[in-house]
């Protein structure tokens, strides 16, 4: 609806908005002339007439326009602009720049680093438990519990490295077969996706931001998800991708290469070290039945050893396990030998916090998991300040412009392909796919970056993190090289078909669409984004690994039936939106079914009140710290953690405090209109008032 003219500066006077109107004072006819209708002279009547720009009808009827919410914001610089300032103020503004340039490069390394910390703080809560997942090898011949066994260590590790390497190492130890590992390594896909996702959370404080956000971040899930949906069913009745790798390792004799290029972990290896030190051999030594690596600890404790051979006199039960019968005695009692024995001996110990602490590995994962997500809520929430502090004005118009806008017309479909480039390039570097999306989510959510640009560069990302592991896998010793090379061609190779599955056609980029439905509902009800989480990456695996632990019959007697009402409710869903009278009038919509079972609303009712069991009203004190965390946080006024903000309104409008509207509004129609309480006009009183 069009905005009333001039709002501001608008004044109770009729004689404003008529035309013809001379002065301030009504003009009355005289009435001798009236009288006197013979009198050849005719006295101009003045018409009075009220201007359609002005009319209240008008107003009415105007549409009401809607703003797309997945439009970028206008960043607009509400500083001083550069030609009004003077020499200090110049020289002040360049120092100001450099400082915040300063500070971003300063946030954004604590943020890298928080990332890492956060992957060893899982690794320690749930890393033995990543590790007996993969001890049973017998069931890793199930595709399905493969898939689902990946997703789950993946999550509890926070690396998709770490499993992949788990992999490698049961591979090479002939514990598992390539076949076997494939599903896995496509679990492993999925379950480092959840990292940008956690990210994404932490811009709840403003819907639009959010929206944008968790979109930008769950267009890598779907990607995966989807993928999965189609490949590994092919894989399973084709073996391609185990028959493509197999061709390529036996075509090239490749020979062991350097340790693959450490670019990122030069920088924050140094202070993340001086945190925690982890032994990861144990994950991997609990996965291949080693008893003793079960109660070893994964927080490493000497960091310099040093191992000899020596040879000793051992004793033996009998003669016939001597080494040769030159190194054999005995006294009738007991049987020596001399052999070789190893011993490790511990030189210095680690450097770092917990070294001394001798605390449970449960114990030190929680106490690092939650500094990790302090720091890292943190250090994102001043990225995000920091950015939509320095990205205003030409500054971001020329961002914008240089990473949204397309090549000229006949080679605007190369775009989208460079941005993929540049995406398995950035990857490369800062070697973790979950470090540049997760660098990337945060750009979304202020409005730097479409959801269309983002997702070939998340795309990019999926093939930068596996030419990582290919250079490590190159790197390995003769033992391992052949499997680990593999494993790492499949990944990639998998990558590549999921790429070509959901990219090229424009049509067939179901992802944006999917993520952008998830980032409408998460604005809406924002809680439906931490149950997403849990659905998708805790709950649906589990679930599908209990069953497959059951059996075959009770995996496809219960999951028949699920996929059978998914499929279903899909395709109800699409006759639906393209062609209703198709389908019977009581299926054209889901008004047959109960609102909970179609609809948030409900749900959202019992969360709300549920949490606002928790909502009680706050003391002075508690109020001044809900107002200094909506300072930091960037909140709106109404802090949603608690009822400060509400209760001091409620207080204002008990006293009675008057909200005092401009004089336009006096006018019964218009105040109506504002205040939201506008009904149909009847016909008739419409035809008057035109």
């Amino acid at each position: 609806m069009a905005p009333w003219p001039e709002l501001g500066d608008a004044q109770p006077n009729p004689s404003k908005y008529l035309e013809g109107a001379t002065s301030q004072q009504p003009i009355t006819p005289d009435k001798s002339k009236e009288t006197n209708k013979t009198d050849s002279t005719e006295v101009p009547v003045t018409k009075f007439e009220l201007l359609p720009t002005y009319s209240t009808a008008t107003l009415i009827e105007e549409p009401t326009e809607v703003d797309d919410p997945w439009n970028l914001p206008t960043l607009q610089d509400s500083g001083i602009k550069w030609s009004e300032r003077d020499t200090k103020g110049k020289i002040l503004c360049v120092f100001q720049g450099i400082g915040r340039l300063i500070l971003l490069l300063g946030f954004l390394y604590f943020f890298v680093c928080s990332l890492d910390v956060l992957s060893s703080a899982f690794q320690l809560v749930g890393g033995k438990m990543a590790g007996q997942f993969f001890s049973n090898s017998s069931i890793m011949s199930n595709p399905l519990l493969g898939l689902v066994i990946g997703v789950l260590v993946t999550v509890f590790v926070q690396s998709s490295s770490t499993s992949t390497s788990i992999v490698v190492s049961m591979v090479a130890s002939s514990l598992l077969t390539v076949r076997a590992a494939i599903p896995i390594i496509m679990g492993a896909n999925i379950g480092t996706s959840i990292t940008n996702t956690i990210v994404a959370l932490m811009q709840v404080g403003d819907r639009s931001e959010f929206r944008r956000a968790f979109a930008g971040a769950t267009v890598h899930d779907f990607f995966n998800w989807l993928s999965v949906l189609v490949l590994l069913p092919v894989e399973v009745a084709t073996h391609y991708l185990e028959v493509v790798t197999q061709l390529i390792v036996e075509s090239f004799h490749f020979k062991n290469g350097e340790d693959a290029p450490d670019l990122l972990k030069v920088i924050t290896k140094p202070f993340t070290k001086l945190i925690v030190q982890l032994d990861k051999k144990v994950i991997s030594q609990i996965a291949m039945n080693d008893e003793t690596a079960k109660n070893k600890s994964l927080v490493k404790i000497w960091c310099k050893t040093f191992t000899n051979m020596t040879q000793m006199n051992v004793t033996v039960p009998s003669t016939a396990n001597c080494t040769s019968p030159s190194f054999c005695w005995t006294d009738g009692i007991q049987t020596w030998t001399m052999k070789n024995v190893t011993y490790k001996e511990n030189i210095a110990k680690c450097q770092h916090i917990f070294v001394n602490f001798h605390l449970p590995d449960l114990a030190v994962g929680i106490i690092l998991l939650i500094i990790s997500l302090l720091v890292l809520c943190g250090c994102l929430i001043m990225i995000v300040k920091i950015l939509g502090s320095v990205l205003k004005g030409q500054v971001a118009t020329v961002i914008k412009k240089t990473i949204n806008t397309d090549f000229p017309f006949p080679f605007a479909w190369l775009t989208g392909y460079l941005a993929i480039l540049v995406g398995a390039g950035m990857t490369f570097i800062v070697q973790s796919s979950s470090v540049f999306t997760s660098a990337l989510t945060p750009l979304i959510g202020i409005g730097v970056i479409t959801i269309e640009r983002a997702y070939p560069l998340t795309l990019g990302s999926n093939i930068g993190t596996t030419t990582t592991a290919i250079l490590a896998a190159l790197a390995s010793p003769g033992n391992t090289l052949r499997s680990s090379l593999q494993i790492a061609l499949c990944h990639f190779f998998f990558n590549i078909s999921g790429i070509l599955l959901w990219y090229p056609i424009p049509f067939t980029r179901l992802p944006i669409r999917m993520a952008k439905g998830l980032g409408n509902i998460s604005a809406k009800y924002r809680w439906f984004a931490v149950f997403y989480l849990i659905i998708f990456f805790f709950l649906i695996p589990l679930t599908v690994f209990g069953l497959s632990l059951a059996g075959w019959p009770v995996l496809v007697g219960v999951g028949v039936p699920v996929v059978f009402i998914i499929i279903l409710v899909l395709c109800l869903r699409l006759l639906q939106s393209r062609c209703p009278r198709v389908l019977p009038k009581k299926l054209q919509n889901w008004n047959f079914l109960p609102l909970c079972m179609h609809s948030l609303k409900p749900w959202d009712a019992v969360i709300s009140k549920f949490t606002g069991c928790f909502q009680m009203p706050c003391c002075c004190c508690c109020r001044v710290c809900c107002r200094v965390c909506c300072l930091l946080c960037g909140c709106p006024k109404c802090c949603r953690c608690s009822k400060c903000c509400q209760d001091l309104e409620e207080g204002q409008e008990a006293q009675g405090v008057p909200v005092k509207a401009p004089e336009t509004f006096d006018n019964i129609t218009i105040s109506r209109e504002a205040q939201g309480e506008v009904r149909a006009p009847d016909s008739k009183t419409e035809c008057t008032a035109l």
